[in-house]
C-alpha cells in the first residue's frame, strides 16, 4: 500500500545514499509487510515490528544500505532504524532520524565485555526513528529486540523503570533510550553524513 505524502514533507519521503527507499528490495518487502493493513498507523506498527524482531540487536557495521540491512539477521540502532525509515519512507509515511549523544551504560550487559570495555563514554550516534502520523510526529524507537531486552530484564540489567516496554502502540512516543540521554543533537532528514563520519572514526579507533 502506497500513501499519499502530506504537503511540505517531501524531503522526509526522498530516498538517500544509505536510506535507499526506492530500491526494488526496499519496496517490495514494505509492500509485503503491509499488504494486510489499511492505515498508516497500522502500516508503521507492522515494520516496526518486523524490524525490531527479526534483526537481532548487534555488532555490525555503521554505513550499510537498508537494502543490503535486508540481507542480515543483526544490526546496531543505526542500521536497524535506517532500514525502519527506508520501509515507511518507501510507502509514503514520512520519517526522520532524532540523533541524541547516550551513556555507554546503556549497553553494560548487553553487548560483550571487550566491546563494551572498547567503547567512548559518549556515543554520539544513537538515532531513533520519528514518524508523521495523523499529523504529528512520532518516536518509535526499535533499537532493542525482544529477546534482547527479555534476557536483559530477567538478569536485571535493564529496570522496568528504566525501560518500561518496547512495544508501539502507534500513537504514543517510544523513547527507550531515554535515561541514558546526555545530550539532544537534533533530527535530520537524511543521516548519510553522520554515518560516514562514525565508521571513519570507528574505522580510526580500530586503527584501520
Amino acid at each position: 500500500m502506497k500513501f499519499q505524502v502530506p504537503k511540505g514533507m517531501g524531503e522526509y519521503v526522498n530516498p538517500t545514499e544509505f536510506c535507499n527507499c526506492d530500491s526494488e528490495e526496499i519496496k517490495l518487502k514494505a509492500e509485503e509487510l503491509t499488504k494486510n493493513v489499511t492505515t498508516q498507523k497500522e502500516a508503521a506498527v507492522a515494520i516496526f515490528n518486523y524490524v525490531r524482531d527479526n534483526f537481532i540487536y548487534g555488532p555490525g557495521a555503521w554505513d550499510i544500505k537498508a537494502s543490503t540491512m535486508l540481507q542480515h539477521d543483526k544490526g546496531i540502532c543505526v542500521s536497524k532504524t535506517n532500514l525502519q525509515i527506508a520501509l515507511l519512507r518507501a510507502i509514503g509515511i514520512p520519517a526522520r532520524y532524532h540523533q541524541v549523544i547516550i551513556s555507554k551504560e546503556i549497553l553494560k550487559g548487553i553487548v560483550a565485555d571487550f566491546i563494551y570495555d572498547f567503547l567512548i563514554e559518549r556515543i554520539w550516534f544513537h538515532p531513533w526513528c520519528e514518524c508523521y502520523l495523523n499529523g504529528k510526529w512520532i518516536a518509535c524507537d526499535l533499537w532493542l529486540d525482544k529477546p534482547t531486552y527479555d534476557t536483559a530484564i530477567k538478569k536485571g540489567v535493564i529496570s522496568i523503570d528504566q525501560i518500561p516496554t518496547i512495544d508501539w502502540d502507534g500513537e504514543t512516543d517510544l523513547k527507550t533510550a531515554t535515561p541514558w540521554i546526555l545530550e539532544d543533537v537534533g533530527i535530520h532528514s537524511s543521516y548519510d553524513e553522520v554515518t560516514k563520519e562514525s565508521a571513519k572514526e570507528n574505522a580510526i579507533r580500530r586503527g584501520t
